[in-house]
């Protein structure tokens, strides 16, 4: 009987397509920030922190209305800064009130739990900023999942398909790269993450329509995971 491989030291989780299903952020977190750009701009315009995101759209498509501008950003889905911060700022409001609660696969917050028991560390790097994860963590059906994570990266530490993001992330988790296990349905950013020295798996979610890479272990869901890993199943 072969031997049972040694369990990572930390699990390093993507979000979207990953843990959390792709529709929920195309079709109810960008939904809502794209009805309340207008109202949200008009009533905190002279908010120091708001006041520069607007300075910095300007300095991108002068002389354009913001929302324009906004708008355009997210039909690209781009990544920067002042979207992410708008964005960030309406979600912290409608996880505030109640209008909003994220959604994470069935299998997640089992797997996390578990995970955490058997004393495997838990962070997550995404392109959504560490504000905009640790709301989606906060307020999960199955509760505040924050404590589980011990650390959140986003692109501050540099892009998810360069492979120095990963080696930055290890060196700040204290932990040796072949002894993190990066999850991501992107087989670009598992590359980077092989790259570095990390151990990668991509998750297929048949909901989200992944197609398996050629190059690297896959599952289609945590338990896959744990099972090809060392991991405890959740339960």
């Amino acid at each position: 009987m072969a031997d049972q491989p040694q369990p990572p030291a930390i699990v390093l989780l993507d979000i979207e397509g990953t843990i959390a299903p792709i529709s929920f952020v195309h079709d109810v977190l960008f939904p809502y920030v794209r009805a309340r750009l207008g109202g949200f701009i008009a009533a905190n315009a002279t908010d120091p922190e708001i006041a520069q995101a607007l300075a910095d759209l300007d300095q991108i498509t002068p002389g354009a209305a913001p929302v324009q501008t906004l708008h355009a950003l997210m039909d690209r889905d781009a990544k920067i800064g002042p979207l992410k911060l708008i964005q960030g700022r309406i979600w912290a409001q409608g996880f505030a009130d109640g209008a909003l609660t994220s959604r994470f696969y069935p299998d997640v917050a089992p797997a996390l739990r578990a995970w955490h028991n058997d004393n495997v560390g838990l962070a997550v790097y995404s392109s959504g900023s560490e504000q905009a994860q640790r709301l989606l963590f906060g307020h999960a059906p199955e509760g505040d999942l924050t404590g589980l994570i011990t650390g959140f990266f986003d692109t501050r530490v540099g892009g998810k398909r360069e492979p120095v993001s990963y080696a930055v992330v290890a060196h700040s988790l204290a932990t040796s790269p072949a002894r993190i296990l990066f999850l991501s349905d992107i087989e670009a950013e598992l590359t980077a993450a092989a790259a570095a020295g990390l151990a990668v798996c991509q998750l297929v979610r048949p909901q989200d329509g992944t197609i398996a890479s050629a190059l690297y272990p896959y599952a289609e869901d945590l338990a896959g995971v744990a099972r090809r890993f060392g991991l405890s199943q959740p339960q």
